[in-house]
């Protein structure tokens, strides 16, 4: 079974340009201000995604009980 269909794994997905500009603009931040995810992660090295790439993750709220989507920017981490 592909960390992607992990029962305790949020869907990942890579974010189209369109979505990261209306996010950007919705927030007015740079896209270096979002948090950041490894390239090393499990995840990610599933998807294919690369440095700079941003990441759509849909997991359930816990104040909400709704799918709420979270983003993430993929970086290059140092241990």
């Amino acid at each position: 079974m592909g960390t992607a269909e992990h029962i305790l794994v949020p869907k990942h997905s890579i974010a189209t340009e369109q979505e990261v500009a209306g996010l950007l603009e919705k927030f007015g931040k740079p896209v270096q201000a979002l948090p950041l995810i490894a390239t090393d992660d499990p995840a990610i090295k599933e998807l294919g995604a690369r440095e700079g790439d941003v990441i759509r993750i849909d997991r359930n709220s816990p104040t909400t009980g709704k799918v709420e989507p979270y983003y993430r920017l993929v970086s290059e981490l140092d241990d």
